[in-house]
């Protein structure tokens, strides 16, 4: 199998993580990097009480991806990925890519956008789902009271700005495959799979 990063990019709320468990299962040998594991783990050792000290522990998280991504590529692993990537993000993976000759794969997952505000909205007010995307100030152990009335919970004007205007359903990089998840039951997933088979070899 040739060495690959395969990027699972597209907007919030269109199951990057469902189809990166399905990658990974085909394909056991790839080792997954997941932005907002780096972010949580960030949250959790050092916290923040100002969006300032929230926003330097993101810049934290992304040096340490970075950096892990390197340290695999040295060792010749193919990696999965998945985040709303955007313009922020696309030169260093492309140089990354670049100087250890790795191909690059992108698959794309689209959906509608009201639909996905939707799915979005639900996913922030799960428990389930780490404080730290949401609240203005968090240390570990902290319970949120009202998910809802975090400073940081997305509203849908604010939504739909970022899907529109950050490129999270353009972004290319290597080859490209795109699928519409506007309804998972109807989402061409063996399709999907097949065609990332065919790169992979």
């Amino acid at each position: 199998m040739k060495k690959t990063l395969v990027l699972l990019a597209g907007y919030p709320g269109t199951g990057k993580s469902y189809l990166m468990r399905q990658i990974q299962e085909a394909y056991p040998t790839f080792q997954i990097l997941s932005p907002d594991a780096y972010k949580e783990e960030m949250w959790d050792r050092y916290g923040f009480d100002t969006m300032e000290e929230k926003e330097a522990d993101i810049q934290k998280a992304w040096m340490e991806y970075y950096k892990d991504m390197e340290d695999m590529m040295q060792m010749d692993i193919s990696i999965l990925s998945d985040y709303p990537f955007s313009d922020k993000q696309k030169s260093r993976l492309g140089q990354l890519a670049a100087t250890h000759a790795y191909q690059i794969v992108t698959i794309r997952l689209v959906a509608d956008l009201d639909i996905l505000y939707e799915r979005q909205r639900a996913r922030d007010l799960d428990d389930t789902r780490h404080p730290g995307h949401i609240a203005g100030s968090f240390h570990k152990g902290d319970i949120l009271q009202s998910r809802d009335e975090q400073p940081c919970m997305v509203g849908y004007e604010e939504f739909m700005n970022r899907c529109k205007n950050r490129g999270y359903g353009t972004f290319a990089l290597g080859t490209v495959l795109e699928l519409d998840v506007t309804d998972f039951s109807r989402a061409d997933y063996p399709a999907l799979m097949q065609n990332l088979n065919r790169i992979l070899r």
